[in-house]
């Protein structure tokens, strides 16, 4: 299973042969370990036009006679394997590439390679319609700009080659969806889902609703660590402004903008834990899984191989990874923040109570990840330590959740979680941070590289692992929907206020509950 990490030979063959499609798919899921983009499309093209049958090592051809020169049919069966792993990559990654100058110069060469050979070769047509598919091309009864030959085949229809691949990502700097954090206070923050091109009142808008203020009488305000502030106007991008390095965006009252924590002592934010108790846990649940379910869902991949190896710009080649990850972060702060928020205790009590019951619901719906982060924020330092809280959950409830905290376990490597998820039926939400430990695992454990021979095994066994995501999107989540009575819970499960200051949550905590 190796091969030399630097050669200018592909074994073709070797990768496409019937009984080698899980190891084309390793291969096609890992060459970024070890070659670029360009690599590839290289050794394709030296494969595709002209290339001697004894420098292949499929069992096919070397039963053959090797006599220097290949019979048509032997041409057109290695052209038919080129176009193969062009399809399978192109149908694995997608849009994920499809930005890369080298692969859309590679696309165009072989797209006229296959029109130019598919009259000595009609076998290829259907490859050709295949090719017309993966890539989205549209069909035209026009002349080939691209063919050298093209005055003869006027018959021919053209594929047009207009990048429709660009109309998800070519664009992605103004259509990118990213978690922006509006500050409301000095440590705590409305987390927005929001596009980068949106603007200063877009933006506003919701915050507005989630802390449920006259939009009107609110401004965006960027503060720089050094106190200086920058009034955002309503059309001003908003986040591109608040991702300036030294700078937070917060939401000022404009009657207060001279005050750093203008909501630091609003009793409503305080209370606004309690509006929780009133919404259905099932439903909140839900609508946890189903805002989860969509981070997940666009998850390519190969974000895991580059989050793990970190090549070629990880952050950029990570966004989705990113994005579920810091939402599994948040989930675990929201916890922290609705109780420690509760000055209350029966009410405190009550809302541990249903935070239990969402956890047993997310494990239900099959969304292990906003399961994991609601466990863990409710055994965070600054609330387990709520003792008279604590002793006032009934014994019910204890039990559940110390049945729910038997999956977190992380004894034998997480067997409790590992065996109960196996179990599990697609769609199902794995615990991230988990499936990336395992594929670092396997990185660190396993050299790349052996005697200058590409190491298959290690790439095989994070194939392997990382494959593990189709097996959960098998199948989509239903469509059920939480109760129309709650139409406030969308907005409110998508855009989550949280303090990220565990000194401030720990304050907060010993506020409600002071140490005896």
């Amino acid at each position: 299973y190796s091969l030399p990490s630097h050669s200018n030979m592909f074994y073709l063959g070797f990768f496409l042969s019937s009984s080698a499609e899980t190891l084309l798919d390793d291969f096609l899921l890992t060459y970024t370990v070890f070659m670029t983009t360009d690599d590839l499309c290289q050794a394709l093209l030296r494969q595709y036009p002209f290339m001697n049958i004894c420098s292949l090592t499929c069992s096919t051809y070397c039963a053959k006679n090797h006599q220097g020169k290949e019979d048509d049919s032997d041409v057109s069966c290695r052209k038919r394997k080129v176009l193969h792993l062009v399809s399978q990559w192109t149908s694995l990654y997608k849009d994920w590439l499809h930005e890369d100058e080298h692969l859309k110069q590679f696309l165009k060469t072989i797209y006229r390679n296959v029109l130019d050979d598919v009259y000595e070769y009609p076998i290829l047509e259907k490859e050709l319609k295949e090719f017309q598919k993966i890539l989205g091309m549209h069909r035209r009864h026009t002349v080939d700009e691209y063919s050298p030959h093209r005055k003869n085949k006027t018959f021919f229809h053209q594929f047009s080659l207009k990048e429709n691949w660009l109309q998800h990502r070519g664009t992605m700097n103004e259509t990118e969806e990213i978690f922006c954090r509006v500050y409301i206070t000095e440590h705590s923050y409305v987390s927005v889902k929001a596009q980068v091109s949106s603007s200063a009142q877009e933006i506003l808008k919701i915050v507005a609703e989630k802390i449920q203020y006259p939009e009107e009488e609110l401004a965006l305000v960027t503060v720089t660590f050094s106190g200086e502030k920058h009034e955002l106007q309503p059309n001003d991008l908003a986040i591109s402004k608040s991702f300036e390095s030294s700078s937070r965006m917060f939401v000022y009252r404009k009657d207060l903008t001279d005050s750093l924590n203008p909501f630091a002592e609003n009793e409503e934010l305080q209370q606004r834990s309690v509006r929780i108790l009133g919404i259905n846990t099932w439903d909140l649940a839900l609508e946890l899984t189903n805002f989860d379910w969509s981070l997940f869902n666009a998850i390519h991949e190969q974000e895991l191989i580059y989050f793990t190896f970190s090549r070629q710009g990880s952050a950029e080649n990570t966004e989705n990874l990113s994005l579920l990850l810091q939402r599994c972060n948040e989930v675990q702060l929201w916890v922290a923040t609705e109780v420690l928020l509760c000055s209350q205790l029966c009410k405190r009590v009550q809302l541990v109570k249903k935070f239990i019951k969402i956890a047993a619901h997310c494990k239900a719906q099959r969304n292990l990840n906003s399961f994991f982060a609601i466990v863990m924020g409710l055994n965070t330092a600054s609330v387990s330590r709520l003792s008279q809280t604590w002793e006032k959950i009934p014994g019910k409830f204890k039990k559940l959740f110390t049945e729910l905290e038997s999956l977190t376990d992380p004894s034998l490597n997480h067997k409790a979680y590992r065996d109960a998820f196996k179990k599990m039926k697609s769609p199902k939400i794995p615990f991230m941070p988990l499936l990336l430990k395992d594929v670092t695992f396997i990185h660190e454990g396993n050299k790349t590289f052996l005697d200058n021979l590409v190491n298959f095994e290690k790439l095989h066994m994070i194939a392997d692992t990382v494959r593990s995501l189709r097996h959960c999107r098998n199948n989509q989540f239903g469509n059920e929907v939480p109760s129309k009575e709650h139409h406030e819970l969308k907005p409110y499960v998508h855009h989550l206020h949280v303090i990220d200051n565990q000194q401030a949550l720990f304050e907060l905590s010993h506020r409600i509950e002071p140490r005896v």
